[in-house]
């Protein structure tokens, strides 16, 4: 007897729930890089203020990563570099911008969390690639 029920195999292997899964993952991330586009300044000085210099080499860079990455998540295409991708900016940036082991009080408190969601985030980076090579070689991507 199978122990999941008959509709939550059909809704896992319905074909749009691997796209918006995907979506939901990558989307904070398009969001960045057109919030990044549309306020160039705004971009250059967030990089200023975490020390990256020279501040507009930086916020390319960071845009490029923000719509490269998802996108090739998103089309299936290379997922597993997109994943990388993701999940080393992620991780740069969690240690970068979430330095909770500095901090004190309430920023600490906030810190932390947000570094911890980073790192969930990079799970959930590796379940993307791990899916997508999955699905590769039975033929299904």
């Amino acid at each position: 007897m199978d122990p999941e029920p008959r509709m939550v195999h059909w809704l896992l292997d319905w074909p749009p729930v691997w796209f918006v899964a995907r979506l939901l993952l990558v989307g904070a991330y398009l969001i960045g890089a057109f919030a990044k586009l549309t306020d160039w300044p705004g971009a250059v000085a967030e990089q200023a203020h975490f020390g990256m210099s020279p501040p507009a080499l930086w916020a390319g860079l960071t845009i490029t990563v923000e719509i490269a990455g998802p996108l090739l998540i998103l089309t299936g295409r290379l997922v597993w570099l997109g994943a990388g991708m993701l999940g080393v900016f992620t991780l740069l940036a969690a240690f970068k911008a979430n330095a909770f082991w500095v901090m004190a009080g309430p920023e600490r408190f906030a810190a932390t969390n947000a570094f911890f969601e980073h790192l969930g985030l990079i799970g959930g980076f590796v379940l993307a690639a791990l899916v997508a090579e999955h699905a590769r070689r039975e033929g299904r991507l």
